[in-house]
């Protein structure tokens, strides 16, 4: 390795660590701010929008029918995943959806004609038996409601990949997945617009907004796209994981939120199956890079 090439992959893995960083901040922000789900929804979308068409550049395309799907289901998957963060643990919202290969496999089969793998196989017994342990904290009404609806976002996530992938087989656009990403929020922004109306637009509230928007997805997006050309798929993997390990971590030094010792259980146990998962996979050349992963 050359002292250039060195220093380029020095460079990729730090912004691989800051993109996991800034990915980890959302489950703290999303509890702190006094926002409905909708509202944050909203302006998150409004301004991330605005950093992917700056990114884009040229707004002129036509969606696929697989990328329309995608971004529907990268909406959902936003609505899901921040409405349960309000009603569970923030270290239960994220590491139930993390399950996503429970369902990214299945559709692998139907969409994509990927057959599954022993390895899938053992990951996806890992991650349900991890499954059932979240449910076995004495949780509130809306913790169970809140665990519920962090697995339904798990379902959306995969198929928001599958569908990202899908496009990457139909379409020699680079640019596709942004695309996708650009139309999810455009879309959120709209739909969420008439809640944020009835917000109180103080200056604590605009500043959580603000960083949701611009840094927590858009810079995080722009970092890891220019990363992830750097760096082995293995090591790209092991580094993101960092996002549901600081996630419920920030929530507990500043709200002092700490999920039992179940769903801690279960939760390592979906982390490790989804890491081992990765890990084999990494091993083996695929024959179509993987989409990028896009964070709710």
């Amino acid at each position: 390795m050359t002292s250039d090439t060195a220093q380029t992959h020095r460079r990729a893995v730090l912004y691989l660590i800051l993109t996991a960083t800034l990915w980890s901040t959302s489950g703290l922000l999303v509890k702190v701010i006094d926002w409905q789900p909708m509202s944050i929804l909203a302006g998150r979308s409004l301004l991330a929008a605005c950093v992917f068409a700056v990114y884009l550049r040229d707004l002129r395309f036509r969606p696929s029918r697989v990328q329309i799907v995608g971004a529907a289901a990268f909406l959902a998957t936003q609505v899901l995943f921040i409405t349960a963060t309000k009603m569970t643990t923030a270290a239960n919202a994220i590491f139930l959806q993390y399950t996503a290969p429970v369902t990214v496999i299945p559709l692998s089969v139907l969409w994509l004609g990927e057959r599954p793998k022993r390895a899938d196989w053992l990951a996806l017994i890992a991650i349900l038996a991890g499954l059932g342990f979240f449910f076995g904290d004495d949780l509130s009404l809306d913790g169970r409601v809140g665990n519920v609806l962090a697995i339904v976002s798990g379902v959306t996530m995969a198929v928001m990949t599958v569908c990202m992938r899908r496009a990457g087989m139909e379409t020699e656009n680079d640019h596709a997945p942004a695309q996708t990403i650009l139309m999810s929020h455009v879309t959120g922004a709209l739909i969420g617009m008439p809640s944020l109306t009835r917000e109180a637009f103080t200056l604590p509230n605009l500043g959580i907004i603000a960083f949701l928007g611009l840094f927590q997805i858009g810079l995080a997006f722009l970092l890891y796209s220019s990363a992830v050309r750097h760096v082995r798929a293995l090591e790209t993997t092991l580094i993101v994981t960092l996002e549901p390990i600081l996630n419920p971590l920030w929530v507990f030094l500043v709200i002092g939120e700490m999920p039992g010792p179940m769903a801690l259980l279960g939760g390592a146990l979906v982390i490790g199956a989804v890491t081992y998962r990765s890990w084999v996979s990494a091993r083996r050349p695929a024959p179509q890079p993987d989409a990028e992963p896009i964070r709710s």
